[in-house]
């Protein structure tokens, strides 16, 4: 049985040689954070959503820059009427031409037109509250992407904190496998001196198979978090990587009592595209206004294509009311009132569901310091009765069941420790997060 035990064991460290020969990245929280802001997919999803709206603003350009189009068009008739407007439109008519017989059946003519035509508008005061939406939502767009970016530095700060973590957590059940080795080491001394059974023996050897797994599963772990740290980077390679720095208390200047600031920018975006419904609203209340425009042309003609020996021009301006639409205008202009009024309430609700994060926030970052102190103190408490323990098992004055308890407990503690570390940290972070401005 002891053979077979210790075959078990040999298997599970050959077994773990792999990820131990894996190469190791070193990597900074500075590096991470660069990479994410040139290469991570979300934030280049951001930025061409700006750029959406800032071409949807650029094209209310119309509203003041004139309409410009060119033409030219060739045809051949017959038609009595086309025949003679041709001929009058190239300056070439003459006395003969109105003779009756001819007007009535004409020969074929040619005709070449160019054509150059403006639309100027004037006084467009719906396409100016559109434009004014366009801009609201360009901007909207502009503090989203800012808050994006924001989002993932915070997520970046808990990636590489997980990853700190995941080394931590190997550290420890490492130096606890070592421990266990020890132990066993000892117990087979008391088996062979009789003074251990051989179920003590025994459960030695299953609590060193326990580690082993769970070495195994904290391996696991810090692949995970380096494979999450790649994605955040848009890095395909998915390597091992290494923190440089290891996991210890960080200490922020945070004010408690500082609340959800209107100026964040993605509240501030809220409210921008609340600002864009309210235009469009009072855009569709503007189209029951006339529209003022000029337009003008100039006319080239010949019978003979790409020439111009006649030319002429044209210009005026028109004021036109569509008067009424069935009842779609005012079905649009409804539906518009009631997007505002939705946007508005849908920012009352954000401004008021993050103050609920902030107060959330700021307890868990309480209860995380309160955790801390609790889980050090507890750490250390379990660590004397590891050392205590352990002396009186090498005397042969401790039962082995208590030994691997204390040996238990104390590997516990310092996970729990580490894994407060990163609550209370991260608690501090992500405070700073709901309070930026």
């Amino acid at each position: 049985m002891q053979k077979t035990i210790h075959l078990f064991t040999i298997l599970l460290l050959f077994g773990n040689m792999p990820l131990q020969a894996q190469e190791f990245i070193p990597i900074t929280k500075t590096e991470v954070l660069y990479k994410v802001s040139e290469n991570n997919t979300t934030i280049k999803i951001s930025e061409e959503e700006f750029k959406q709206a800032r071409a949807d603003y650029r094209q209310t350009n119309a509203v003041f820059l004139p309409n410009i189009t060119a033409s030219h068009t060739g045809i051949a008739t017959t038609n009595p009427l086309m025949a003679f407007g041709s001929k009058l439109n190239q300056q070439i008519l003459t006395q003969n031409d109105f003779n009756p017989a001819l007007l009535n059946n004409p020969s074929q003519i040619e005709n070449y037109a160019t054509r150059f035509e403006i639309q100027q508008p004037l006084i467009n005061v719906d396409g100016i509250y559109q434009r004014r939406a366009a801009k609201s939502k360009m901007e909207a767009m502009s503090l989203q992407q800012q808050r994006t970016t924001d989002y993932l530095v915070l997520e970046v700060e808990k990636a590489y904190m997980q990853l700190q973590l995941a080394y931590k957590g190997v550290d420890v059940i490492e130096e606890a496998l070592k421990t266990a080795l020890e132990n066993r080491r000892l117990a087979d001394n008391s088996f062979k001196q009789g003074y251990l059974q051989r179920a003590d023996v025994l459960n030695v050897e299953v609590r060193v198979t326990e580690i082993q797994n769970q070495l195994q599963t904290a391996k696991s772990n810090v692949q995970n978090a380096s494979n999450y740290l790649s994605f955040l980077m848009n890095d395909e390679t998915y390597v091992v990587y290494q923190p440089s720095d290891s996991l210890s208390v960080n200490t922020f200047t945070i004010e408690t009592n500082k609340n959800i600031s209107e100026n964040r920018s993605d509240i501030k975006a809220m409210q921008l595209a609340s600002n864009a419904y309210e235009a469009m609203n009072k855009a569709d209340k503007m189209a029951f206004l006339p529209r003022l425009n000029a337009f003008g042309s100039y006319e080239l003609y010949d019978d003979q294509i790409f020439q111009a020996d006649a030319n002429g021009y044209l210009f005026g301006a028109q004021l036109s009311w569509d008067i009424f639409q069935g009842s779609k205008r005012f079905g649009k202009a409804q539906k518009s009132k009631s997007e505002f009024e939705k946007s508005q309430l849908q920012y009352s609700q954000y401004v008021s569901q993050s103050n609920l994060e902030l107060n959330k926030a700021k307890r868990a970052l309480t209860d995380a310091e309160n955790k801390l102190k609790l889980t050090m103190l507890a750490l250390e408490q379990s660590k004397e009765s590891l050392r205590i323990r352990t002396n009186r098992f090498e005397e042969g004055l401790e039962k082995t069941s208590d030994l691997l308890m204390s040996e238990t407990q104390y590997a516990q503690k310092q996970l729990e420790y580490y894994q407060t570390i990163f609550e209370f940290n991260y608690a501090q972070a992500y405070l700073r997060f709901l309070t930026k401005d």
